[in-house]
């Protein structure tokens, strides 16, 4: 899926990006990943067309002629678009007039669709994502599409996962945040070892959700195994 442009909070995610680099969670980048879109693809197709020409791949049949292209459209609209901070998703948060501050908000079976950066392959999985609200009240899908943002570049499902949980933290003020990823590595699944039935699970916590043998810190592993694919 290519990122919605209509959705997107800039200002925002210069402040999470800001945020990250203070706290060591930042995936690892420079200032290139500021230039424009239509510029990444225009330097990424040649690059590309090497790789296929050191492998001895036939450029000119029709089949091929125009993959460099479309890797490199890829790579920039559509499966590392999270690299941007300019499209990070607009993140509506409301005060918490409610005071619902008892029990957790969650999200559950939230898509996972990331790269490796060590092998440039899939990662395949599922989220389950909690907070509770303190301050602010943050509208649901938002969870969402911040799990989304941060999955569309290369990465680590480690550091994923803390900067899911930060993020959220951050932008609700909530000290109570927890973040369960479930997923299949094809690093592990179709290359190396090629073990295809094991998958990786991480876990970030922060406040009453890391507390040790805590109620609501059970509660919500028993419901994110729960969701855990097969």
């Amino acid at each position: 899926m290519s990122h919605p442009s209509n959705k997107s909070n800039a200002e925002l995610g210069k402040k999470v990006h800001e945020h990250l680099l203070s706290v060591g969670l930042e995936t690892p980048t420079t200032n290139q990943v500021l230039a424009d879109s239509e510029e990444k693809i225009k330097q990424i197709t040649p690059l590309f067309t090497q790789i296929m020409d050191t492998l001895g791949l036939d450029l000119t049949d029709d089949s091929l002629v125009d993959t460099p292209k479309r890797v490199a459209k890829m790579y920039v609209n559509e499966i590392f678009w999270g690299l941007d901070y300019s499209k990070f998703p607009k993140c509506t948060a409301i005060e918490n007039k409610m005071e619902y501050n008892d029990s957790f908000v969650l999200e559950r079976n939230v898509n996972v669709q990331s790269n490796c950066e060590h092998h440039f392959v899939v990662i395949d999985g599922l989220a389950t994502v909690a907070y509770i609200p303190h301050k602010y009240v943050l509208g649901l899908s938002k969870l969402n599409r911040i799990v989304e943002f941060f999955s569309k570049r290369p990465q680590v499902q480690e550091r994923l996962t803390e900067q899911i949980c930060e993020t959220i933290s951050y932008i609700t003020q909530s000290p109570d945040v927890a973040v369960y990823i479930d997923a299949k590595h094809y690093c592990v699944k179709s290359r190396g070892i090629q073990d295809t039935g094991s998958s990786t699970v991480t876990l970030s916590t922060r406040g009453l959700f890391a507390a040790p043998n805590s109620e609501i810190r059970r509660e919500f592993l028993n419901i994110a195994r729960q969701d855990s694919h097969n």
